[in-house]
């Protein structure tokens, strides 16, 4: 487990920036899981998140412990991620996206596979 996911569960939420045109948009998450040197992010087609990640890819995830001033800044490419496999994995390690899907193959559950290219801590 790499230290910035082992950081990202430690806080339980996070926010994911996208890019929505000329400006960031910023928005809580919790569901991540990490596979390899890659992170996967959860979200569903009901919100302009999966619509802005998919136009650009490029992303930051960023998370504060609420218990100190140490935070994290990810820095990386996403593309959706489709394969079955790692769809259920996602669905069984994360428990909050059972509350809202009722399967890894749920019409509106989207993944993104997060391309780590740099990592800040504080």
């Amino acid at each position: 487990m790499s230290k910035a996911y082992e950081f990202l569960k430690e806080c339980g939420s996070f926010f994911v920036l996208t890019m929505n045109g000329d400006y960031p948009a910023g928005r809580p998450f919790g569901a991540v899981m990490e596979v390899g040197e890659d992170l996967y992010l959860s979200t569903n087609d009901f919100n302009q998140a999966h619509k802005q990640l998919r136009a650009d890819g490029h992303v930051q995830i960023i998370a504060k412990r609420p218990d100190s001033m140490e935070w994290i800044r990810i820095t990386g490419i996403a593309t959706e991620c489709r394969d079955k496999a790692l769809r259920q994995k996602m669905y069984e390690e994360t428990p909050i996206l059972q509350k809202h899907h009722a399967s890894a193959e749920a019409e509106h559950f989207l993944m993104f596979k997060v391309t780590v290219e740099n990592v800040e801590m504080k």
